[in-house]
């Protein structure tokens, strides 16, 4: 049993008839989670019920107790199905005593305690088999604390909680399990889900790739460029990293390979560029959708700060892949069709796409914004024979959309527990106090600190769990910092997206090196060198916040371009050949270029290109070569 929580489930591959079965099941759920967010509206607590009761019962058959589970459900796997049902017709039946109850005043009944335990074991149990151990664990800590925390000498205890309250709380309330995280993953996050999966469905995924190999297939490394633009097109939409990887970068990475880059490098590429979905608008891995109801903000500003860091990312891996293709004498593909013809034969995926970003300028909610794309990519689909779905197609993308979800309603509800544990003990508050007095009165420690916070708690769970976490237990110290609650919480996101990469955990790295063919750590390695530039781009957004399009205009503008000089002095610094003296002095000038201060950042940016242009007119800086030149310096 011990083992077992160290354990992970697996999604199981159906056929027949029962897979028939719960591709219906899950369509019928999906319908269900859209009628609601858009006609019924009902209050947040039932739809919060509803909802995770539901797709319990799907998750115990879809996913094993184990990754050697047999393919079939076991009679266990019904029963806590059948469990997860039970559960869901209690709640509703005592919808009206919820509306009314009051939360530690009215002592719940024997009925209640019961099947509110029920479904705190069935939340662990799901969040084990979705999303591992690591989630599981904290959570468990978290709840020992909420029941035994007041044994423990001040300031680290708290007054005593008993069972009754505890269930009260967690399980009865909007401060548990179905909080803030579990309401954003039954509207927004379901409905952008729905999306990405019916654009997969309609052959999307594949018209970004045709896109990303028009535009870069034929320059130098044009196979590692077209997994770093295909990748964070889809990643957009998909918005995680391992799934990422193994769409699109079970293309590219063969590709890659043939062509000449190492298999570390071509599967870093791919890991590097799918995990920036995460953090590219308008998804940025559901973690966005909390984001903005955490803090308060709006949806759509926060897609708008997000846009300048994630590209100045996309564009610090693209041009890291260039130097190095160029350095190498790398070449690009021998066909890809040019680009207009791309666009006539997919220019159907474009209109969904162009109706999000317009749906967001207007101002309507990520609701609707969600579903106007859904309709208009179904309506937009007839308009070509090869784009088409049928009646089967969108069912199948129903179903698709609900079993994508498993993993992120497991780790929503796991995140709510956390919170509701913290809000009971008051550990949130004395967590922050912790970390500020470690970290001192000097914001830039307590940067470092947060960022170590959240890509730790990132190893061990997906995306939005960390991002929550890493909010509740150190925003409150960034905050205090007066540090503003936007750059505070994006900080805490960046890295958090950047666990999935960041060794010895990176989970992105343990896909792509299934397909590569080597050793996970050493493409992780690699992949954090090439993601180098996301992990500095935090501490800049909230020293200077025109990066997070914040302020005047020409503020934002000099703020974009000081990236982009950055971005171009820090990828020639990583892969050219240059002098040691020389590489130092463009780490200094690309970290100049995004200061929020003109006098220090000119002097140093022109002295360093001052610099580089002379090193580069010997020859010794090659910003483009040709296979000849690679040939005769590797002879010489």
């Amino acid at each position: 049993m011990i083992g077992r929580l160290f354990d992970t489930g697996r999604r199981r591959q159906f056929d027949g008839v029962f897979r028939f079965w719960l591709f219906a099941a899950s369509a019928v759920f999906a319908a269900g989670v859209v009628y609601a967010n858009i006609f019924a509206l009902p209050d947040a607590l039932l739809i919060g019920i509803l909802f995770v009761c539901g797709i319990y019962s799907l998750l115990f058959l879809a996913v094993g107790a184990s990754r050697h589970s047999p393919a079939m459900p076991s009679a266990f796997d019904w029963i806590l199905s059948a469990a997860s049902v039970a559960c869901g017709i209690y709640f509703f039946m005592i919808r009206g005593y919820l509306a009314n109850h009051i939360t530690l005043l009215n002592p719940l009944g024997a009925d209640q305690l019961f099947f509110g335990a029920l479904l705190l074991g069935l939340t662990l149990e799901a969040t084990r088999r979705t999303t591992g151990p690591g989630l599981t664990i904290v959570v468990l800590i978290f709840l020992a604390y909420n029941l035994y925390g007041h044994v423990l000498p001040p300031p680290f205890g708290h007054g005593y909680i008993d069972f009754g309250s505890f269930i009260d709380t967690l399980m009865y309330t909007t401060d548990g399990v179905f909080g803030v995280p579990i309401q954003v993953a039954a509207s927004y996050v379901f409905l952008f889900v729905m999306f990405g999966a019916l654009l997969s469905k309609a052959g999307g995924a594949d018209f970004m790739f045709q896109i990303a190999a028009a535009l870069t297939g034929k320059s130098p490394g044009g196979p590692a460029k077209i997994a770093v633009v295909s990748s964070g097109m889809y990643g957009m939409i998909s918005g995680s990293p391992t799934s990422d990887v193994a769409t699109t970068g079970a293309v590219t990475i063969p590709i890659m390979k043939r062509l000449g880059y190492s298999a570390r490098f071509a599967g870093a590429v791919e890991v590097a560029a799918s995990t920036g979905g995460s953090a590219m608008p308008p998804v940025m891995g559901s973690a966005a959708f909390i984001l903005a109801e955490y803090t308060g903000i709006d949806y759509r500003d926060v897609v708008i700060a997000a846009l300048i860091p994630a590209l100045l990312y996309y564009l610090a891996v693209y041009l890291q892949v260039h130097f190095r293709a160029v350095r190498q004498g790398l070449r690009g593909i021998d066909q890809a069709d040019p680009i207009l013809e791309t666009l006539k034969s997919g220019w159907v995926f474009v209109l969904p796409l162009a109706v999000i970003v317009w749906a967001l300028l207007v101002g309507y909610t990520p609701t609707y914004v969600a579903v106007y794309a859904t309709v208009a990519l179904v309506i937009a689909s007839f308009f070509t024979k090869r784009t088409r779905m049928t009646p089967r197609d969108v069912m199948e993308g129903l179903g698709e959309t609900t079993l994508r979800m498993l993993p992120v309603a497991g780790a929503c509800a796991a995140a709510g527990l956390v919170i509701g544990g913290l809000t009971m003990t008051g550990l949130a508050m004395k967590a922050s106090n912790i970390v500020m007095l470690v970290a001192g009165s000097g914001t830039l420690p307590l940067l470092l600190f947060g960022a170590a916070i959240a890509i730790l708690l990132g190893m061990g769970m997906p995306t939005p769990s960390a991002y929550i976490l890493g909010a509740v237990l150190v925003g409150p110290a960034f905050v205090a910092a007066d540090i503003p609650v936007l750059p505070a919480n994006m900080f805490l996101l960046y890295y958090a997206v950047l666990s999935a990469l960041t060794p010895p955990i990176a989970v992105a790295a343990f896909a792509a090196a299934a397909i590569a063919d080597e050793d996970a750590l050493k493409i992780a390695v690699t992949s954090v060198k090439l993601a180098a530039f996301g992990f500095l781009v935090p501490f800049f957004f909230v020293w200077n916040e025109a990066l997070l399009w914040q302020g005047p205009g020409l503020n934002i503008a000099l703020a974009a371009l000081g990236g982009v000089v950055a971005v171009v002095i820090l990828a020639l610094a990583l892969e050219s050949e240059m002098p040691n003296w020389l590489r130092l002095i463009c780490f200094v000038a690309s970290g100049a270029a995004m200061a929020p201060y003109l006098e220090l950042s000119v002097p140093i940016i022109v002295g360093a290109g001052v610099l580089g242009i002379i090193w580069w007119r010997k020859g010794t800086l090659p910003l483009v070569r040709t296979p000849r030149e690679i040939a005769v310096r590797s002879d010489s």
